[in-house]
């Protein structure tokens, strides 16, 4: 703090700015390129930091803030982890996480103790390097199979199941690796930690089932996001403090600090609050792992990395596939889990350096056996999503060519099995409009789930047997899990326009097709909201306004419409919905001058206005494109369309006639044809 306010006072960037911009920047700049390449952002960060770091163009090379930023990535890295795995869901796939992942854990340290035994090798250092291998990378794997949506394929589940159960050996792993250093602890020392852990477990437990919710639900009360993420990393650090105060590691404690908020009602809240300092920190903890790999090292060692990758994938692609075939899966599943979880884990990292500090180095190789490990994992995981694609099709020809598939199927305990809710309405905020509208819904047989961040609000709604989760809708996490992708409609009934679009905003990236409406007492600009992706506003203060449920049920065909016998009673053919948001976005070679006028309009009312008064039909309609007002066309018999053009002077109205999407021009009388692309 000293020398920032010492740089600020001379005028001088801070020491540390160039190199965590040049950090940054490389991040985002090779982040970017790697998702255009349809390539794992996390493989980006990889290489970012290969080519900033001391041994490629040495943009930074002061490792200090570089590393305590890492420490920081591995510590809410965990904590999330945590959060996901809840005691239930650990216990709903305990046959594929035990059997399947202990014994592909054990096969590999196994392989690896008996390998480098041949070379003389101590048992010890054999250990110690089948746990760098065992380990696989948890980010890389999972963020590559949401990619391409193979999370809930067999390959998927059981590619869960192995890391969970690695994500939790490292537990273990992390105390007994002290152990094993100076000569190796005794069974007495490595009981002692193991049971030290075990107390360590017992307690948070105890914690998480009667201290932890009652906690969160009082901070939940603030209705406050920023409190609520405060607490959060307060019980993160917090917590992973505590039990290096107990000799147990910080990267344990923030997973057991994660597996405490699992157990509270908020657990998705917290997720979705820490989730993008998480993503912020663990960039920069893959930036530093790249940063580790020496190119010289690299040039001039390449046998070796290469043995080395050789040996990893050999070994653990052997232990995977006969774990996988105990399990008695399908051919095509073991050969692809062998390839997909064959890359070394960003906790090896961790644990190498605990290692380290303990005398021990992978492969007993001293300085060049570590930089033999950092060569070879940096090349893994970047090679992770080839092999991943490679094992896919290989797997696949061998089980077209191969002989029969085993008698009996994957094993079905993995969770989250059937897929989430499917043309369902996402309710953001649980308060009177909604209510009406959830019990509408509800009536309709139409599934809903509903987001808020009152305690009050979520509560009643459960209590009205309606699905809630507890988070803020502006996050993408929540809005992931309350399904928007695969949502009909999501319902924004805001007061505040602000707010609407900071939420719309959100649900457009993940949604390009759900109808977002939005709800709000006063007159607001439209274009604005349009540029947020609403498509759909129901205004209280306009006369003749359909009501919210009405709206949101005719954007639901086959729902229960109470509203539509009275639908079809009106006179006319077309009916505009008058809460849609008409946007016309003209032909820039269009010669006509007055597309200047041309602005989103909400239609004044279902049909033509003066027909409508009269109790007259009508032929077509047309939609004002200054005023939003309904008239009918020309070939109507009062053609109130043109009376509107030549009153008011609004030169252009478009076509309101289903799948006609062009505009006229009353005063140069001119067609207008609609700009391509999007509308």
């Amino acid at each position: 703090m000293q020398q920032l306010l010492a740089s600020e006072a001379g005028g001088g960037p801070p020491a540390f700015l160039a190199e965590i911009v040049a950090l940054m920047l490389a991040a985002a700049v090779i982040g970017y390129l790697s998702t255009r390449l349809r390539i794992v952002p996390i493989v980006g960060f990889l290489l970012a930091g290969v080519a900033i770091g001391p041994h490629a163009l040495g943009l930074v090379r002061s490792q200090q803030a570089v590393d305590v930023a890492a420490e920081v990535g591995v510590i809410l890295l965990l904590f999330t982890i945590g959060i996901e795995f809840s005691l239930g869901r650990l216990a709903a796939m305990w046959r594929l996480i035990v059997i399947g992942g202990g014994l592909q854990v054990l096969l590999t340290v196994g392989v690896a103790v008996g390998a480098l035994a041949l070379f003389g090798v101590s048992w010890q250092v054999g250990v110690f390097t089948g746990f760098l291998v065992s380990l696989s990378s948890t980010a890389i794997v999972l963020r590559l199979l949401a990619s391409r949506g193979e999370t809930q394929s067999a390959t998927g589940r059981t590619a869960l199941a192995y890391l969970i159960f690695q994500d939790l050996a490292i537990v273990v792993m992390v105390l007994v690796v002290p152990m094993l250093g100076d000569g190796g602890g005794s069974a007495l020392d490595i009981a002692t930690a193991l049971g030290t852990a075990v107390a360590v477990v017992a307690l948070v437990l105890v914690v998480a089932r009667w201290v932890m919710p009652r906690l969160l639900e009082t901070v939940a009360r603030a209705c406050s996001p920023e409190v609520f993420l405060l607490a959060v990393i307060a019980i993160c650090f917090g917590t992973a403090y505590l039990t290096s105060l107990a000799g147990v590691s910080v990267s344990l404690g923030a997973f057991l600090a994660g597996m405490v908020v699992s157990e509270s009602r908020h657990s998705e809240h917290a997720l979705g609050e820490i989730l993008p300092l998480q993503i912020l920190f663990s960039a920069t903890f893959f930036v530093s792992v790249g940063m580790l790999l020496d190119l010289g090292f690299l040039a001039t060692n390449l046998p070796l990395v290469l043995a080395a990758v050789l040996g990893v994938v050999l070994v653990k692609g052997l232990a995977t596939a006969v774990s996988a075939v105990v399990l008695r899966v399908r051919p095509a599943v073991v050969v692809a889990l062998s390839l997909l979880i064959v890359q070394v884990g960003e906790f090896s990292f961790v644990l190498e350096k605990v290692g380290r500090e303990a005398g021990l180095t992978p492969a007993g190789l001293g300085e060049d056996g570590t930089q033999a490990f950092i060569a070879a994992t940096v090349l893994l995981m970047v090679a992770t999503p080839w092999l991943g694609s490679g094992g896919r099709r290989l797997g696949m020809a061998v089980e077209r060519h191969g002989g029969p598939a085993p008698a009996r199927p994957a094993p079905a305990e993995a969770p989250d099995a059937a897929s989430g809710p499917q043309d369902h309405v996402v309710i953001s905020g649980y308060g009177a409009a909604t209510r009406a509208l959830a019990a509408e819904l509800a009536a309709a047989d139409v599934p809903l789930v509903v987001v808020t961040l009152n305690p009050d609000g979520a509560a009643e709604a459960e209590a009205d047997g309606h699905r809630v989760l507890r988070g803020d809708s502006t996050r993408r996490h929540i809005l992931d899990q309350a399904g928007v992708v695969a949502a009909r409609v999501v319902v924004i009934p805001e007061d505040e326009p602000e707010d609407a679009r900071r939420i719309a905003s959100v649900v457009r990236t993940l949604s390009p097709e759900a109808r977002i409406v939005v709800r709000f007492d006063t007159a607001t600009d439209l274009a604005e909201l349009v540029a947020a992706g609403i498509d759909t506003v129901v205004r209280n203060d306009r006369a003749g306004n359909t009501s919210l449920s009405r709206t949101v049920l005719d954007a639901l065909p086959g729902a229960a419409n109470r509203f539509a016998a009275a639908e079809a009673r009106r006179p006319g053919r077309t009916r505009v919905d008058v809460d849609r948001i008409v946007t016309f976005r003209p032909d820039p070679e269009t010669a006509c001058p007055h597309t200047s006028t041309i602005q989103p309009v909400l239609p004044s009312a279902p049909g033509c206005e003066d027909c409508l008064r009269a109790g007259t039909s009508w032929v077509h309609l047309r939609t004002c494109l200054t005023c939003g007002h309904v008239g009918c066309c020309d070939s109507s018999p009062e053609r109130h369309a043109s009376r509107h053009q030549q009153d008011q002077d609004h030169p252009i109205m478009a076509s309101a006639e289903p799948g006609e999407e062009w505009a006229y021009c009353y005063l140069d009388e001119t067609l207008l044809p609609p700009a391509a692309g999007p509308r």
